[in-house]
C-alpha cells in the first residue's frame, strides 16, 4: 500500500468512527471518490449496507447508530421524539416498549436510504416544526470527539444524552415535548389508553418547560388533550401550569366519533376514560 493510501486510511479512521454510517456525498466531499471507495469495500475496510451508504465494520448495525450518524456526521436537523423518546427515557414502564417503530422528527427531508437498511425497525418521519417551537441542535453539542454530557437540554426542549460504549451524543425530545408529540398522533396512530397510562407516570415533568411549550404550540387539539390528561391525574406540577396563558381556541373538537364530550376542555375522548360525559354521536 502506498504512503498516500495509508495516509488517507489513517485520516478516514479519525473522521469515521467504527459502526457509524455516512453516504457517498460525505465521502466525496473529503476526497474519497468512487474508485477508492470500491477498493476499500473489496478489501473489507469499508462495508456497504445499501448502495451509496458506507460504514467501518463493527458488529451489527443498530438503529441508534444510524440516528447518531444522521445527527453528528451528516449534520441533519433530526431528533428522536414521541413515543420512542418517552420509551428511551423510561416513561412507558407500564406498557411493553417494542421499539419497532422509531419516530424521527426533522426540519427537512431525510434520506430515502433509511428505509432500505437491514434493520428490524421502521422509521416514521414527522415534521419537527409543524406545531411545536423551533429547536436548537448546535454541532458543538454533538461532537464525537468528546464524551457527551450526562444530560444537556437544548433550546426547543430537546435533550442530548450519552449512548453506547463511547458515550456518543443522541438527541431526543425531553419528556415534555415528547408527550405533546405523542398526543398529536391521537386518535389515528396512538390510543387514548396509551396517552393516559403514560401521563400517569409523568410525575416529574418540569412545569416551566411545559408551560413554555404549551404557550408556543399551535395545535389546539394537542393543548386541550394535554390539559385533559394532566387534569385527570393531578400531578403536583399541574398546579403550576397557568392555563389562562394558553390559547385553547373556541368551539368543540370531535377527536373520536362515538366518544364522549369533556365539558371542561370541549373535546371528545374515549368512552372508557369519561363514563359520565355527554355522548357525542
Amino acid at each position: 500500500m502506498s504512503e498516500q493510501n495509508k495516509s488517507k486510511i489513517n485520516r478516514l479512521e479519525q473522521l469515521l468512527p467504527e459502526g457509524l454510517l455516512v453516504d457517498a456525498s460525505w465521502l466525496e466531499e473529503r476526497g474519497y471518490y468512487r474508485s477508492l471507495r470500491a477498493k476499500y469495500v473489496s478489501s473489507g475496510w469499508l462495508e456497504q449496507p445499501v448502495r451509496g451508504v458506507y460504514r467501518r465494520p463493527r458488529g451489527e448495525l443498530g438503529w441508534e447508530q444510524l440516528v447518531i450518524s444522521l445527527q453528528t456526521l451528516l449534520e441533519l436537523p433530526v431528533s428522536i421524539g414521541g413515543r420512542t423518546a418517552l420509551e428511551l427515557q423510561g416513561h412507558t414502564h407500564y406498557v411493553s416498549p417494542s421499539q419497532q417503530s422509531i419516530h424521527l422528527y426533522s426540519d427537512e427531508k431525510l434520506p430515502a436510504w433509511l428505509d432500505k437498511l437491514p434493520l428490524e425497525q421502521v422509521f416514521i418521519r414527522h415534521n419537527r416544526q409543524r406545531f411545536l417551537p423551533p429547536c436548537e441542535q448546535p454541532n458543538e453539542a454533538l461532537s464525537l470527539d468528546q464524551t457527551a454530557p450526562e444530560s444537556k437540554v437544548l433550546k426547543g426542549a430537546l435533550r442530548v444524552i450519552p449512548w453506547g460504549q463511547w458515550n456518543w451524543p443522541l438527541v431526543m425530545s425531553t419528556p415534555e415535548r415528547a408527550y405533546l408529540e405523542l398526543l398529536d398522533e391521537l386518535p389515528r396512530h396512538e390510543t387514548f389508553h396509551m396517552a393516559d397510562v403514560i401521563m400517569e407516570g409523568l410525575v416529574n415533568l418540569g412545569p416551566r418547560r411545559m408551560q413554555a411549550l404549551l404557550e408556543q404550540t399551535t395545535s389546539i387539539k394537542v393543548k386541550r388533550l394535554f390539559l385533559f390528561f394532566a387534569d385527570r391525574h393531578r400531578h403536583q406540577w399541574f398546579s403550576r401550569i397557568d392555563q389562562d396563558a394558553i390559547d385553547l381556541g373556541s368551539g368543540k373538537r370531535v377527536l373520536e366519533k362515538g366518544g364522549k364530550l369533556d365539558p371542561v376542555y370541549q373535546i371528545t375522548v374515549s368512552v372508557e376514560l369519561s363514563p359520565d360525559f355527554t355522548l357525542v354521536l
